[in-house]
């Protein structure tokens, strides 16, 4: 009996693709067969060809389903690394993750796009005097970089230190042991002296500053030689030509590696879903900065790229009521954060790890 033949069917619902034998499927056994190998090969060769119309199609046909997240998650599976990504490919990524955040929180969401700029390095420095350990900064980023909220799960990417100021006393001179002379430990060993580094991060003054109390934010420094790059086993990490590390969060495959390396306790883990309320969700996002992340991914601070690709001040910068925080480009001699630089009595953190941050502290 001869063997009937199923028809070619065109599963992208593309007219323009009926010619495209990469985007139609035909039945094993079939005189026009391809090999199996052959066909691997083409497939995943041209595969990345698909438009974003094709893969989207598509989705909807293997997931059963309409739902943008769906079909936009399934999509994201076929694109490469963003950085090297054709421009024609990085648009049609945008478009749809833009389309799907704009149906999921009820709103318009843009997903930018913005390159660095050429003749620019970006840079930060905070006046540690001034802080009044108000964290308004640390909200700020949150609600502007669409970070997870909520009891199980808060991720803040700005951290401020509470640290005690103390003295030596001599009540406490005595009080060393094992006592007598030749004392192991001195009595004042347990307390402040100065300002310790080993603060508070969590904390819940009726009014700040406290009294005897002084406080140190942390956050990524953008380091010019970021450890963090240097263990991704997938680079989805990397450093952008103005300044800033940045995360590709389609390719983190969550290893944590980064965290590790990173000597300044500046990356965070998503344990869970993220929790963004709609309404709370800042609608002006970029694609490597604060666009809603997903869970097992790594994230971090970017000096808010969505904004100062655009000439504007990171939020922790514009929120701060003391005017310690101050940011500018580096490369600028008359932009505030070298002002500092060449004014100031400055130093980095953690200076003998060799990360070269770009992230400044100063006293006036």
């Amino acid at each position: 009996m001869p063997e009937e033949k199923i028809p070619v069917v065109d599963i992208t619902g593309d007219p323009a693709s009926a010619g495209n034998p990469i985007q139609q499927w035909n039945p094993v056994g079939t005189e026009d067969q391809a090999p199996a190998s052959e066909s691997r090969r083409g497939f995943l060769k041209k595969g990345a060809g698909l438009s974003a119309a094709s893969l989207v199609g598509t989705a909807a046909l293997v997931t059963g389903s309409d739902d943008a997240k769906a079909n936009t998650s399934w999509a994201e599976h076929f694109q490469g690394a963003y950085r090297l990504m054709t421009d024609e490919e990085k648009q049609e990524s945008i478009s749809r993750l833009e389309q799907r955040y704009s149906k999921e929180y009820g709103k318009n969401v843009t997903v930018d796009g913005t390159d660095a700029q050429e003749g620019v390095l970006f840079g930060y420095a905070l006046n540690i005097q001034k802080c009044i350990g108000c964290r308004r900064c640390v909200k700020a980023c949150v609600q502007e970089n669409n970070q997870t909220r909520g009891d199980e799960q808060e991720i803040e990417w700005i951290r401020v230190l509470k640290m005690e100021k103390g003295e030596f006393t001599q009540e406490k001179l005595n009080d060393g042991y094992p006592g007598d002379y030749g004392i192991q430990v001195g009595g004042n060993a347990y307390s402040a002296a100065g300002v310790v580094l080993e603060g508070e991060h969590y904390y819940e003054p009726e009014k700040v500053p406290e009294a005897d109390s002084h406080y140190m934010p942390i956050a990524c420094m953008q380091c010019e030689k970021p450890p963090c790059v240097k263990v991704c086993p997938v680079r989805t990490t990397y450093r952008e030509p103005d300044g800033p590390v940045v995360v590709d969060y389609n390719w983190c495959i969550g290893c944590r590696m980064c965290i590790g390396a990173c000597p300044y306790w500046a990356r965070r883990f998503n344990w869970g879903e993220p929790k963004l309320p709609k309404e709370e969700m800042n609608p002006k996002t970029h694609y490597l900065g604060n666009r809603p992340r997903m869970k097992g991914v790594v994230e971090k601070c970017t000096f808010c790229i969505q904004r100062i690709r655009h000439g504007r001040y990171p939020a922790c910068v514009e929120v701060c009521p003391v005017g310690a925080r101050k940011f500018g480009n580096l490369l600028d001699p008359d932009s505030e954060v070298r002002r500092v630089l060449d004014r100031k009595r400055v130093f980095r953190l953690k200076a003998e790890v060799n990360t070269y941050p770009k992230f400044f502290y100063f006293t006036d």
